[in-house]
């Protein structure tokens, strides 16, 4: 076999509660013209039923291996990238497992945060081509909103649920990857979320308490508009490319504003930058994810050149280019 790896499908999925800005103007202090304006950001889905993060990256799953007719026992590897798993452990990739059937599979979490598809993906690959293993999920899912403080605009405004998937298999012929860049800043400030303190006593009243999420907006849009284009100049530049040599760009779903901003320092038109945040909102590590199985299942993509770039807390930061 040789070291060749493909991915021959993806699924996305959100749970059906559908929230608007009106909807979070009544308990916090902000409006839909407010909310549009600074993030682009109009409805996000949210999981109100009992619906966990195992769930949603199980349907996600279930979907891309459906568009694949791919059977769940065949599948050797889950990887999951995620923030907001169900629990520290067992990994969600195991509880997925269960879920899918996927009897032969071993699986485990990644935790790059926004970056996490990118991170993902590359990891699979590696593990796909060392001849080993066969086929791999990568999966990336979040339910962003049972780690929220609702008292907290600045935040709880950007944020959805949601999770996408893609199906790799190794195919003997070239990699899909055909170059990637990724890197960490280490910062446990800008962006930390699930913070939980050591005790400082013995006492019978001790018992974990989880932080919310938590970000710093303008440390994370100047590092989105600065740092992260430069990356991504700096991987074309190496791979003798340009950004005009790039068929789709699909950057972390932080907001709006900032796609906007990274297409403007790429001098690239907005046209070419897929987008699902002004609908599902800051999905984090599942928005890339989601745009991507949105792309795949809406056109062929052979002859294609994508970028995928993900950004978030670490700082962890990566982009690959994908050639189809």
């Amino acid at each position: 076999m040789g070291d060749g790896v493909k991915i021959i499908a993806a699924g996305h999925y959100v749970p059906n509660s559908v929230v608007d800005n009106n909807q979070l103007a009544t308990i916090m202090d902000t409006n839909d013209p407010w909310i549009q304006s600074h993030t682009g950001i109009k409805t996000r889905h949210f999981s109100l039923n009992g619906e966990n993060t195992s769930d949603l990256a199980a349907k996600a799953a279930q979907k891309a291996l459906n568009n694949a007719n791919y059977a769940a026992e065949d599948v050797d590897l889950i990887i999951v990238s995620t923030i907001t798993p169900d629990a520290q452990t067992p990994a969600t990739a195991a509880i997925v497992q269960k879920k899918l059937g996927a009897v032969n599979a071993w699986g485990y979490d990644i935790s790059t945060a926004c970056a996490g598809f990118v991170f993902a993906l590359s990891t699979a690959e590696k593990f796909l081509k060392s001849g080993m293993y066969k086929s791999a999920l990568v999966i990336s899912a979040e339910v962003n909103t049972k780690m929220m403080d609702f008292t907290d605009r600045t935040s709880t405004v950007f944020f959805g649920d949601g999770a996408g998937a893609a199906l790799l298999v190794a195919d003997g012929q070239k990699s899909v990857i055909r170059a990637e860049k990724l890197q960490t800043m280490g910062d446990a400030d800008t962006i930390h979320s699930g913070r939980v303190a050591p005790i400082s006593e013995i006492s019978a009243q001790n018992y974990p308490v989880t932080d919310a999420f938590y970000q710093s907006g303008r440390d994370v849009f100047e590092f989105a508009t600065t740092t992260v284009p430069a990356q991504i100049e700096l991987l074309l530049a190496d791979n003798n490319l340009t950004g005009d040599d790039i068929d789709f760009y699909i950057m972390h779903q932080a907001n709006l504003r900032i796609i906007e901003a990274i297409a403007t320092k790429l001098k690239q038109p907005i046209a070419k930058f897929r987008e699902n945040v002004s609908y599902y909102g800051n999905t984090s590590s599942a928005g890339i994810a989601m745009a991507f199985a949105e792309l795949i299942n809406e056109q062929d993509l052979t002859g294609k050149r994508l970028l995928l770039t993900g950004f978030g807390a670490g700082l962890s930061y990566g982009s690959v280019i994908l050639e189809f």
